[in-house]
């Protein structure tokens, strides 16, 4: 095996990007404000590299952005295809069990290195303090992301915080929303470790000590992105995939350590009980989460190298840089499921989704319902607890490919059996579709095939026929016949029909109308109106034969793409609220599904807006395009 190059810094593997022919230098004037963003979502959407911006208006400090947007660069920081990494650590921990002396120094011998260097170093010199003041974030290339943002974003930062009672470490990634020179929003959602810290020092009535690194090399930038468990340090982790330990320092102006190669460091504290409107802000799931109150950072000191390099990343509609960032540490990390639940053969959040609206777990099942059973514990385990919708594939299933999902769905789906819904659950703060922060609802659908009785122990039925489903399709004829408003329609591997609908409500010119946690209309909205006249018993039959799920969108959604399609659908439903059934009915207090499925996926009055770049921002960058370097 060739010899893995290391980085302990960005400017080293910007270096090595350069070399690679992976960077590509702009040194035309660039506006932070919507400019410098629209230019790395179209070239990253290109396939282009990653980016340097020398000249940022307003900054004398470069930008980098698109670092790790393609699955090459995405090797070159990791020295290896991240899936061979993470079937080596399984196989590794799988076979360690029990240890063995001789197996021990066999099995871990190939990944020594890389445990040799899963630990941290401390520096007495740090180049991420090679220069000290009081500081001033208005010198710094920050960037305004979305036309909608409440202001400019560090969109890449590394917040470093210390549980207070146990000197635990956690490193992770919250966007903070700039106020002024020297105080920022911290954005700690739902289920993160700096929130957890921030919360006992609070109820210690202590201020809380932060640092926050901007520009690190690639290892410490996914493992502080990674779903690692609880407790787990990010930093050991960080030093496992660079394959030499992370390296520390003490801080300036703060007690607590701080990285020691990072560009920048901001040192700091969160005072309890301090709270102040943190956004609205275009962030992952293709909308712009709501505004809210959250705790506020106050800087006291920054740190940085000489010539420093700002790095920031842009979040949005899919795909954006963390598809390539969420992609890597799935695979790395995904396959150890299988040492707490060894049926499951793998899983995979989906992009397109924003990762936590759509989980495929393929499962080896050994008895009846195993699947399901396996489907409740992963959901409710660490970041997967924040999962929307999961399905449940058999082994023999790609769950990494959609469209065999679907397949699997509309072989081996009955709601009779095999839906569960799990309402008022926590979800994850960025979900805007219960119209409640942290709070709303997942489903669970089970598309393994079904065992007999004889080899399942049990009497579960190997196939159900309902009555309701539509057995022939030899009346299919364009929805729009049923209801004017559909006004295109899209069938996918002969399972899911996605009608796109007129009326429904595509911009926020009535979202307005309601705040957060007032009352919604209670009438249905036009989309639901129109599923539940498709999926209605008396009309089914004009449905293509072994249609199990018909989903409307609204008419931004392109019905030519895949990718578009599972953006529109899973950010834009509610489980409790959208889901809906030919039948639904009660037997005692258990509820009894048959029938269709159906989705009223359209965008609704209360939801935020999609993120969509200004046209005259638009317009300029595409004047520019060879201005620039493309």
């Amino acid at each position: 095996m060739a010899k893995r190059e290391i980085y302990h810094s960005l400017q080293q593997f910007l270096r090595m990007l350069e070399k690679e022919g992976e960077l590509l230098r702009i040194t035309a004037p660039v506006d932070p404000h919507l400019e410098a963003a629209e230019i790395a979502v179209r070239s990253m959407r290109e396939g282009g590299k990653a980016l340097l911006f020398e000249n940022i208006t307003g900054s004398k400090y470069p930008l980098a952005m698109n670092i790790l947007s393609s699955d090459r660069r995405v090797e070159l920081a990791v020295g290896e295809d991240p899936n061979e990494l993470g079937e080596r650590l399984l196989h590794v921990a799988e076979e360690l069990m029990p240890p063995k002396p001789g197996k021990i120094v066999q099995l871990l011998r190939p990944l020594a290195s890389r445990l040799l260097g899963a630990r941290s170093s401390m520096r007495i010199s740090a180049p991420s303090q090679q220069s000290i003041s009081p500081g001033k974030l208005s010198d710094l290339p920050i960037l305004q992301t979305w036309p909608d943002d409440g202001g400019k974003f560090i969109t890449l930062p590394q917040v470093f915080t210390y549980d207070p009672k146990t000197g635990k470490r956690n490193i992770g990634m919250y966007r903070m929303h700039v106020y002024d020179d020297t105080t920022t929003g911290m954005h700690w959602q739902i289920q993160k470790g700096g929130g957890f810290h921030y919360s006992v020092a609070e109820e210690m009535n202590k201020a809380f000590e932060v640092a926050v690194a901007i520009g690190s090399d690639p290892a410490l930038l996914l493992a502080t992105i990674a779903p690692l468990p609880e407790g787990l340090d990010e930093a050991l982790f960080a030093g496992f995939l660079r394959g030499a330990p992370t390296r520390m320092a003490h801080g300036k102006r703060i007690s607590i350590d701080v990285p020691a190669e990072a560009e920048f460091i901001l040192e700091g504290f969160v005072p309890p009980n301090e709270r102040r409107l943190e956004g609205p802000f275009g962030d992952h799931f293709g909308h712009y989460s709501h505004a809210g109150m959250f705790p506020v950072f106050h800087i006291k000191a920054i740190t940085h190298r000489e010539n420093p390099i700002f790095a920031a990343t842009v979040v949005g509609k899919p795909p954006m840089e963390d598809k390539w960032l969420g992609d890597a540490t799935q695979r790395i990390l995904g396959p150890l499921a299988r040492l707490m639940h060894p049926e499951v053969r793998d899983i995979w959040a989906y992009y397109e989704a924003g990762f936590h609206n759509l989980l495929a777990i393929s499962t080896n099942q050994r008895y009846g319902k195993e699947a399901m059973k396996t489907g409740i514990a992963l959901v409710g385990e660490g970041q997967l607890s924040l999962t929307k919708c999961a399905v449940l594939v058999g082994s023999a299933t790609n769950n990494r490919n959609f469209l065999e999902v679907l397949r699997a769905i509309r072989d081996h789906f009955d709601p009779h059996y095999d839906f569960l819904l799990l309402p008022n659950v926590p979800l994850d703060t960025l979900d805007f579709t219960s119209y409640t922060m942290n709070l709303g609802s997942k489903m669970i659908l089970d598309a393994t095939a079904k065992l007999s009785s004889s080899s399942s122990g049990g009497n579960y039925p190997l196939r159900r026929e309902s009555e309701f489903y539509a057995q022939t399709g030899l009346s299919f004829r364009n929805p729009n016949e049923l209801d004017m408003r559909i006004r295109q329609y899209k069938l996918i591997e002969d399972t899911l029909l996605v009608v796109q609908v007129e009326g429904a409500y595509t911009s926020s010119e009535n979202a307005a109308k309601y705040g957060e946690g007032e009352i919604r209309p209670s009438t249905p909205t036009i989309g639901h109106q129109v599923i539940e006249k498709l999926i209605a018993r008396e009309n089914i039959h004009f449905l293509p034969r072994g249609t199990k799920i018909v989903a409307a969108v609204s008419m931004d959604i392109n019905l030519e793409s895949i990718q578009e399609i599972i953006w529109g659908i899973f950010t834009r439903f509610d489980a409790a609220r959208d889901v809906t059934f030919t039948s639904m009915q009660l037997n005692g207090i258990a509820p009894n599904y048959q029938g269709i499925m159906g989705i009223d996926a359209t965008w609704k009055i209360g939801y935020p807006n999609p993120c969509l770049m200004y046209e005259d921002i638009s317009k300029r960058v595409s004047d520019r395009w060879s201005e620039y370097g493309f």
